[in-house]
């Protein structure tokens, strides 16, 4: 199928090997874009390039997108490089704390809010005015089940993605009279790094393997989810694509679940 974006740059955060963003970056990069991908750690930062670039042209750009001025200094290099940038896909995210509330610091808060919802702000930021000089865009944000049903021992991660949720909704009614169309994800329970993590962090507490974390995690934390799998990265990188194409042209400030039926309500 062809999605119309051959030539199209495209920037995605969080494009470490195995995660949502790099299995978006190679189905965006085989539909002939061209790819960005910045991340905060070099070496991970270039196999996953090197991915890319057996399958089209790719560059990396290492950024700690927390920080303002490295935000700005990706910025340039990128547009150094290719010139413009019609995609931004954000799947820059962590965890963050998972405690009972009573424990929760404020710098638990803040670090899940600065990366999960404000590293969102600042890339948007960065670059949708190349976009609007180029009168076409396409942006999708990723956040979570968990900012439509939310989890009391992820009550950090959870508020930051209703956050994200709130501003791809603002953006696409900002944006839209530029040819931006903004919309955003929400995975549920997807095998990636980060929930490879989080597997084997409980199956060391509770002294079971692997793949028995998985299953009494499905069976006890997300009974909702019918398929009674976890998610493949690339099950969310082709809606991803599809948004980032010009095939979803009358799409905008939607919110695509892909989430095995996680979410228990409409």
């Amino acid at each position: 199928m062809d999605l119309g974006i051959k030539g199209k740059v495209a920037v995605i955060t969080g494009g470490d090997i195995g995660g949502m963003g790099h299995a978006t970056a190679k189905i965006l990069a085989a539909e002939g874009a061209k790819i960005a991908i910045i991340d905060q750690t070099q070496e991970p930062l270039d196999q996953a390039v090197e991915e890319v670039r057996k399958i089209g042209e790719a560059i990396g750009v290492t950024a700690d997108l927390t920080k303002l001025d490295q935000v700005e200094a990706a910025q340039q290099k990128i547009l150094a490089h290719y010139g413009e940038v019609h995609i931004l896909v954000n799947a820059a995210g962590i965890t963050g704390a998972t405690k009972p509330f009573l424990e929760l610091s404020d710098d638990d808060w803040w670090q899940t809010i600065d990366v999960d919802l404000m590293i969102a702000v600042r890339v948007c930021r960065a670059f949708i005015p190349s976009m609007q000089q180029a009168g076409w865009g396409r942006v999708v944000l990723f956040t979570s089940e968990d900012a439509l049903q939310p989890y009391t021992d992820e009550m950090p991660y959870c508020a930051a993605k209703a956050g994200v949720l709130n501003l791809m909704k603002n953006l696409s009614k900002e944006f839209a009279k530029d040819g931006i169309l903004v919309n955003s994800v929400s995975p549920a329970y997807i095998a990636t790094p980060m929930t490879d993590a989080m597997m084997e962090k409980r199956a060391n507490e509770k002294n079971m393997s692997f793949d028995q974390a998985i299953e009494t995690f499905l069976d006890e934390k997300r009974p909702h989810l019918e398929l009674h799998r976890r998610g493949k990265a690339q099950e969310v990188a082709a809606v991803v694509a599809f948004l980032c194409s010009e095939l979803s042209t009358f799409i905008v400030g939607s919110n695509y679940r892909v989430d095995g039926g996680s979410v228990a309500t409409v």
